[in-house]
Formats: structure tokens, sequence, C-alpha cells
């Protein structure tokens, strides 16, 4: 995948593709056959601070830990981006969603990995 700038996190993306994030960048979007898809902040007009970790919910909604921003933003298809997390945070840099509907936050500002109760929203 050419034209990465500083490739970070990388991460399953909706319709089988991938989601990568860069170094002070955005995060780009590729699909299942590697083709470049575009960037969550040009499609959104969403500004990153720093975007770390990478996952894709159930409802195939890609969330971002922002290290920078000091938060956890939905990005869901079609609809404006939503921060689901940002209070007590001080370095997210890992994110996952876990099957029992969590969203897990590997926070390296305090060292804990943080556990919120989560659910997708519907498409």
């Amino acid at each position: 995948m050419l034209g990465l700038q500083g490739p970070c996190w990388v991460g399953p993306g909706p319709d089988g593709g991938l989601v990568v994030s860069e170094e002070f960048g955005d995060v780009r979007l590729f699909g299942s056959a590697c083709q470049p898809l575009g960037s969550l902040g040009r499609l959104t007009g969403h500004a990153f601070g720093n975007p770390a970790g990478v996952c894709t919910d159930v409802e195939g909604s890609v969330i971002v830990a922002d290290e920078q921003g000091r938060c956890v933003t939905l990005f869901p298809r079609a609809r404006a981006p939503v921060c689901l997390v940002s209070e007590g945070l001080g370095r997210p840099l890992g994110v996952a969603c876990a099957p029992q509907g969590q969203l897990v936050v590997a926070d390296a500002g305090d060292s804990y990995i943080k556990v919120y109760q989560y659910h997708p929203e519907p498409a």
C-alpha cells in the first residue's frame, strides 16, 4: 500500500478491508482488494491529533483512539463522527470491541486497560 504517511496501527475494516492510522495524520480505509477508499478525515471533515489504535464494530463502523486528542471516536457509516469516550483518558493508544458488547481501550497515560459498555449504533 503506497502513499501512507507513517503507518502506525492497522486493523480489519468494513466489508473485509483494512483500516490504517497514520502518525500525526489521518486514518486510511482500504477495500478487500487493498484498494484505497479514502481517509476518514477527508470523508468526514474530522481533524485528528494523533490517531492510534483502530477497529471496526459489528455494524461496520470504524472506531479510532486519538492519542493527542485524548478521545475515542466512532465513525458510523454515512453519519457524522461521535465521541464515545473523552473523560479519564491520558494517552489512548489501543482500542478493540469485545464480543460481550464492550469497548476496550489501552491507555498509556496511566498504564490501564479501560473497559466501557458499548452498543453499536444501527446502520
